[in-house]
């Protein structure tokens, strides 16, 4: 499979995308817990359907010393007992921030309150911006139609 579209070697790509990973390595600079926006990026990304950002994400955090028993769960965190009750109020915030279209009306007050039961407000922003990151990554993905399967940790970092 080749991509659509080759991010690297397109002038525009390169000046908006050189902006657009420098948010993202801000978000891993900020509070919320590495492991945490792992396991995020990844449900956002499974969401979404998008093998690139899961072939990332999962290679990420077996390198930071996630689990494949907690990689695996994460398509079926709610009825998994893997997750501590943050990252479930995390996973639960992204997936309503995910499905947008489905919520109705986005992410319920009871799942905001949930979060926030867990998270400062700094660690709320960061989850948030992840969140709307991921979508924008994975459809830039998707669109472009990008392969999957030969990313190698770090490669972005």
């Amino acid at each position: 499979m080749d991509a659509r579209l080759n991010f690297f070697a397109d002038p525009t790509a390169g000046k908006v995308l050189k902006y657009f990973m420098s948010a993202g390595k801000a978000l891993k600079d900020s509070p919320l817990p590495s492991a945490t926006q792992e396991l995020v990026a990844l449900r956002v990304s499974q969401i979404n359907g998008c093998a690139v950002c899961i072939d990332m994400h999962t290679k990420e955090a077996a390198v930071a010393g996630e689990t494949s028993v907690r990689l695996n769960l994460v398509a079926a965190w709610r009825e998994a007992t893997v997750f501590t009750e943050a990252e479930r109020a995390a996973l639960e915030l992204a997936e309503e921030g995910t499905r947008v279209a489905d919520a109705a009306g986005g992410v319920s007050d009871e799942v905001w309150a949930y979060a926030a039961k867990h998270y400062d407000e700094e660690q709320l922003t960061a989850l948030v911006i992840l969140v709307s990151f991921m979508n924008t990554a994975n459809r830039l993905n998707i669109i472009t139609q990008q392969p999957a399967g030969n990313y190698e940790p770090g490669q972005f970092h």
